[in-house]
């Protein structure tokens, strides 16, 4: 008999009651390091002060109105993200799937208005992940999306991770955008160096076409720049935001030029609770702490403790882990045993990291973790792969 809950997770048995900082708590007591951040979304770490405060005082004036009015706490999310970043307007999803849905429209939009209806198609990688919308499996393209799910949605030509000369030689004249994810999360945390991102930025440049960021997993203070596109010096014309930005909170955004949004008139696109007064009051306090550049060094100060530490990790486990990998607090450690045994040995040492492909475990803890935090983590790291390799 199906269960009342459809069964398209493989969930572990834990269940958890209570949340502070970078711990978890069961309701049995225990207490589990949580290295996952709900996958990058608890960018502040569970129940901050500062967002308990804001979604309560919300909650007690307003929730919903719909998009049929103006939302003052709407604005004012959408102002501190376009006075924070290269966007001039911004558009309020409650996902990162329904952030990639309207990156796509407003990429083919433009070329459309542009009078270049021929212009739909859409350069994607190999090992991305862009959400399980039919646009975001379409875009990905991998088996273990697409499969069962026919016919895909057309429009986007998969090319290698890493291949510029195939970024160059697949553009035509149906060509409109290139979108990629800066640090990819799912796919394994691959980052993308900064002089590819910067060849990206050149031949979308040189090509007339429009550069699509997805920082769903990899921005708001993940990688120790608000965005991770940043550290390459370069911006785009369309980029997918959500997880971090509601710490918590179902919230999502596009986030684009002037140029590229000009397509996008009243009717082309819309959303029930996108950009609600609750979302947007909690997106606001979220933003209030983690674009402070006292914050995003701090950030990266832990960042830097982290992998040093993890480095050694991986020093005294060559059985076990290969290599570190990834950017700022967004981090990776390459197995070489497999990685879902890893994970499921962390589980017994209270701790939670997150399987990604390419035989790797996630790191993405709370931005807000302590000092302590990380040698507790590593700690129980180093007994977890300890525990592996005699397995």
């Amino acid at each position: 008999m199906i269960p009342s809950v459809l069964p398209t997770y493989n969930r572990a048995p834990l269940e958890f009651v209570k949340g502070e900082g970078a711990w978890l708590t069961t309701a049995d007591g225990r207490r589990f390091l949580d290295l996952g951040s709900g996958i990058a979304v608890n960018a502040l770490g569970h129940a901050h002060p500062a967002l308990v405060e804001a979604l309560t005082a919300q909650a007690q004036n307003l929730w919903h109105v719909s998009n049929l009015y103006q939302i003052p706490q709407q604005q004012a999310l959408a102002d501190k993200l376009v006075e924070h970043t290269f966007a001039d307007t911004v558009f309020f999803t409650n996902s990162g799937t329904e952030a990639c849905e309207l990156a796509v429209k407003m990429a083919r939009k433009y070329f459309y208005d542009k009078g270049q209806p021929e212009r739909v198609e859409i350069l994607t990688f190999d090992g991305s992940f862009h959400g399980r919308s039919s646009a975001g499996i379409a875009a990905a393209g991998s088996e273990k999306m697409v499969k069962g799910f026919g016919p895909l949605l057309p429009g986007f030509v998969h090319l290698t991770f890493g291949d510029l000369d195939g970024v160059t030689n697949a553009i035509s004249e149906k060509t409109a955008a290139i979108l990629i994810e800066p640090v990819q999360g799912e796919g394994g945390i691959r980052p993308v160096p900064d002089a590819e991102l910067k060849a990206l930025r050149q031949i979308c440049d040189d090509n007339g076409l429009l550069l699509i960021l997805d920082e769903v997993q990899c921005g708001v203070g993940r990688t120790g720049k608000l965005f991770a596109h940043e550290w390459a010096g370069i911006t785009p014309d369309i980029m997918m935001v959500a997880k971090g930005i509601g710490g918590g909170f179902p919230l999502g955004a596009v986030l684009a030029t002037e140029d590229a949004a000009s397509g996008m008139t009243a009717g082309t696109h819309g959303s029930t609770y996108g950009g609600n007064p609750l979302g947007c009051a909690v997106g606001c306090a979220v933003m209030d702490h983690i674009a402070d550049e006292a914050f995003l060094a701090e950030v990266n100060r832990k960042a830097g403790l982290m992998r040093q530490k993890l480095e050694g990790l991986v020093a005294d486990h060559p059985e076990v882990f290969e290599e570190v990998r990834g950017a700022g607090l967004m981090l990776g450690l390459k197995c070489k045993a497999v990685n879902a045994d890893v994970v499921q040995a962390g589980y017994g040492n209270e701790l939670i990291t997150v399987p990604a492909a390419d035989n790797v475990i996630r790191l993405l803890p709370p931005l807000t973790l302590t000092d302590e935090d990380i040698a507790e983590a590593v700690r129980r790291l180093d007994k977890t792969a300890a525990q592996v390799a005699a397995a």
